[in-house]
């Protein structure tokens, strides 16, 4: 987010290393440890704890929406996930947020995301139903409180503690306020408070003990302020982001978005994320963005053309964000906002712009045919991968998934072992694995 985000001075810019209205309890640990260095704050080190993990890392390899593989100059889960934490950084630091707070939940919010993003997403939760499902988000809290090794819990621990058995991986082992804010659907699966046939959850049901462990003390199915910023953040830089990606790759014609036609099929893919808005209202809100003086007018590839695309992801990240912190400050006044004592405010004529520009991104990037064609073959990879592994369990496994395989203590605990291993693979090694169990030469 450029100067254009924070015209005003806002005094409630605050450094990361200022004392927070964030008390012991959000700054707790499932398991106790030590600070290693005095003078850090909880939350820089669970920013620091994310940004050297390996599984943040691995987003490299992940789709965003073009498999890396595929574009010179790839989007991929870990750019967005970047661009997702400046965009969270400083709106969070604008309403008096501590910025790494906010930073690490941005960070660590597709963290759980699998290989081929939401296609290898939704083969795998086929893949599990005898387990539970799986669901990116709740891979987040999974990835970040069990798989992810960083902390392990003391071998005298009391089991009867709302703490992991004696000896377990407790993962990255982040405060309470951290998780929390990297959690973006505070539910189980199948109970959304809102919409009960909603997909969305972010726990497992063996996930649970650390999930109320985190939860405690808060108010059911809310998300703390600090992952309303995120969730927001998030929308803005994957609906902005994609659409100069689409503009640039030329599959985004901007006179098109004129035309009659094009706009009742584009309304039609709005109403997943805007299901209460009619045409006429979507209309209105890609009229305001076309009567913008940087809304492109054409794309020539060329480099004027290439920095206007620039200005026009700037202008929109302003937009987006200047107009919630603005609603937020209207509500709320002009103190400090964290955890539960507010809800950010995002007026609905700019939420209805921004689900606009996502049916753009959809209509015109995801929904062509050689993107189905691959999102196809997507989706037998990680089904013959999870049929070969769990059949052939433990061969075929990591060593750390092949041990919690072994010590599963029934069946749905042993293919959730096989679920990880496959969550865990970046799209090239996802298909280097298939080839290698399911190749020509693996099948004779």
């Amino acid at each position: 987010m450029d100067d254009t985000a924070h015209r005003t001075a806002n005094p409630d810019l605050i450094p990361s290393n200022q004392p927070g209205p964030y008390d012991g309890a959000a700054e707790a640990r499932w398991v106790p440890e030590p600070d290693k260095r005095p003078g850090r704050t909880a939350f820089q080190r669970d920013r620091a704890r994310v940004l050297h993990s390996a599984a943040l890392r691995r987003l490299a390899g992940t789709t965003q929406v073009v498999a890396p593989m595929r574009s010179d100059f790839p989007r991929t889960r870990l750019t967005h996930s970047l661009e997702c934490a400046q965009v969270g950084r400083e709106l969070g630091a604008a309403l008096g947020c501590d910025p790494d707070l906010v930073e690490t939940g941005c960070l660590a919010h597709d963290i759980g995301h699998p290989p081929f993003g939401h296609t290898g997403e939704e083969a795998l939760d086929q893949a599990a139903e005898a387990c539970g499902g799986f669901e990116g988000n709740a891979q987040s809290l999974r990835i970040l409180t069990r798989l992810e090794p960083k902390r392990f819990a003391p071998l005298d621990e009391e089991p009867a503690r709302l703490a992991p058995w004696p000896g377990r991986s407790v993962g990255l082992n982040l405060s309470r306020a951290a998780l929390d804010a990297a959690t973006k659907y505070p539910w189980t699966r199948g109970a959304h408070p809102t919409d009960p046939g909603s997909t969305k959850y972010g726990v497992y049901a063996d996930d649970l003990p650390v999930f109320r462990w985190l939860r405690a003390g808060s108010p059911p199915d809310r998300k703390c302020f600090e992952a309303t910023v995120m969730d927001w953040s998030d929308d803005v830089a994957y609906s902005t982001h994609d659409v100069e990606d689409g503009l640039q790759a030329g599959h985004i014609d901007p006179d098109a978005l004129r035309s009659p036609i094009e706009r009742a099929e584009l309304f039609k893919v709005a109403e997943r994320y805007a299901p209460d808005a009619p045409p006429e209202e979507l209309s209105e809100a890609l009229d305001r963005l076309h009567a913008q003086p940087w809304w492109p007018a054409a794309y020539d590839g060329s480099a004027r053309a290439r920095a206007g695309l620039k200005d026009l992801t700037s202008q929109l990240i302003g937009r987006f964000c200047l107009a919630a912190e603005q609603a937020t400050r209207a509500r709320y006044g002009p103190g400090r906002l964290t955890r539960y004592a507010a809800e950010l405010v995002v007026p609905r004529e700019v939420r209805l712009e921004c689900a606009v520009l996502k049916a753009v991104a959809v209509r015109y990037v995801m929904q062509r045919d050689e993107q189905e064609q691959l999102r196809s073959r997507q989706r037998i990879v990680i089904a013959e991968l999870a049929e070969v592994l769990t059949r052939r369990a433990p061969e075929g496994l990591d060593v750390v998934f092949a041990a919690r395989y072994e010590e599963a203590e029934d069946d749905c605990a042993a293919l959730r072992a096989v679920i990880d291993q496959i969550a865990t693979l970046t799209d090239a090694s996802a298909l280097a694995l298939h080839a290698r169990l399911l190749g020509p030469a693996a099948r004779t």
